[in-house]
């Protein structure tokens, strides 16, 4: 490997982190203000608050079990029962680099992202929720109306979200079907490292403030 192509990927891999912490610690705040309540004397509420929404709020899972999916039919292949040559071309067409599996791993990604998000985060759940304690979004009906809203918004990071998994996790792969790369540098475990590490600091930040 030539010099230039060692400092090439260096300089992509310092991009690539830098665009992970940035994409992973983006958010889309939501404005929410609460309704004015007397309790006795004192007035209560009033205030204004917002409601964060990240862009990628599945995290690595949806890297992590597209790729378990994708190593099955190389895994049936190292089986005794998997000797016959057809089985073997066919688990040949899964291996990293090859166009079947970029397409079938980016696809995966982007299944497992929306449906990760759909499990995790309700909107439905989050509108009644502001509705109990007298929140609402400025310009919205609360109820169904907020719910939809913020199902609207959720709805599109979660799809720029799913992008950005996919090219993080695919450049690697178009690296190896291009160029003669003596190692491989996997995005999957970029961003494992990435967020591990992003969450380290947050955790030792909160403590550190209290």
């Amino acid at each position: 490997v030539s010099t230039i192509m060692i400092l090439a990927l260096f300089v992509l891999l310092i991009v690539t982190i830098l665009f992970v912490v940035f994409m992973e610690r983006a958010l889309r705040k939501i404005i929410i203000n609460y309704h004015k309540r007397q309790m006795g004397n004192k007035m209560y509420g009033g205030e204004s608050s917002h409601l964060p929404l990240k862009i990628n709020m599945a995290g690595v899972i949806p890297a992590i079990f597209a790729s378990a999916l994708l190593l099955l039919p190389v895994t049936f292949s190292n089986f005794n029962i998997s000797d016959n040559e057809t089985f073997l071309n066919i688990s040949s067409f899964f291996t990293q680099g090859q166009p079947l599996y970029m397409l079938l791993y980016g696809s995966g990604i982007v299944f497992f992202t929306f449906f990760y998000t759909s499990i995790t985060f309700n909107p439905t759940e989050t509108a009644d929720n502001l509705r109990k304690y007298g929140g609402f979004i400025p310009g919205i009906r609360p109820g169904e109306s907020t719910a939809l809203y913020i199902e609207n918004i959720l709805t599109k990071l979660t799809t720029i979200g799913a992008l950005y998994l996919t090219l993080v996790c695919l450049m690697p792969e178009f690296l190896i079907a291009n160029y003669p790369i003596p190692f491989y540098l996997g995005g999957a475990s970029i961003l494992i490292v990435v967020v591990v590490a992003i969450d380290t600091v947050t955790q030792i930040q909160t403590r550190l403030m209290s």
